[in-house]
């Protein structure tokens, strides 16, 4: 079975930082594309930043220059590192992998982030 781990969520006030992981079975994120999801209260599902097999990264635009994704394959672990957090990026964040071959989507159990002064 696939599982998906995150962790690094907090409390933090307005300009600060923190960095998200998400540790994985095996050796998924070699194989994969892997995505950054957040949902705050009341909203839909977002899609916050991606990274594909190779490396390349996409982000949403309220997020573009603030926030990073990347991935360590050797330890199989996914960050989202995360800097000039705002109040609005508070939500809940999921970690979340397609495998396409399997036609099988994997979730992460996701980390509270809360921007607060």
């Amino acid at each position: 079975q696939v599982q998906l781990v995150e962790s690094g969520g907090g409390l933090v006030q307005p300009g600060g930082s923190l960095r998200l992981s998400c540790v994985g079975t095996g050796s998924i994120f070699r194989f994969n594309p892997v995505d950054w999801f957040r949902q705050a209260p009341g909203k839909q599902r977002e899609l916050v930043a991606v990274i594909q097999v190779g490396g390349s990264t996409n982000y949403a635009d309220s997020v573009k220059g603030r926030f990073a994704i990347s991935k360590d394959n050797a330890r199989n672990t996914v960050y989202l590192q995360m800097n000039s957090l705002k109040p609005e990026d508070t939500a809940v964040y999921y970690c979340h992998l397609r495998d396409g071959y399997w036609d099988k989507d994997y979730w992460g159990q996701g980390t509270q982030v809360t921007v607060s002064s």
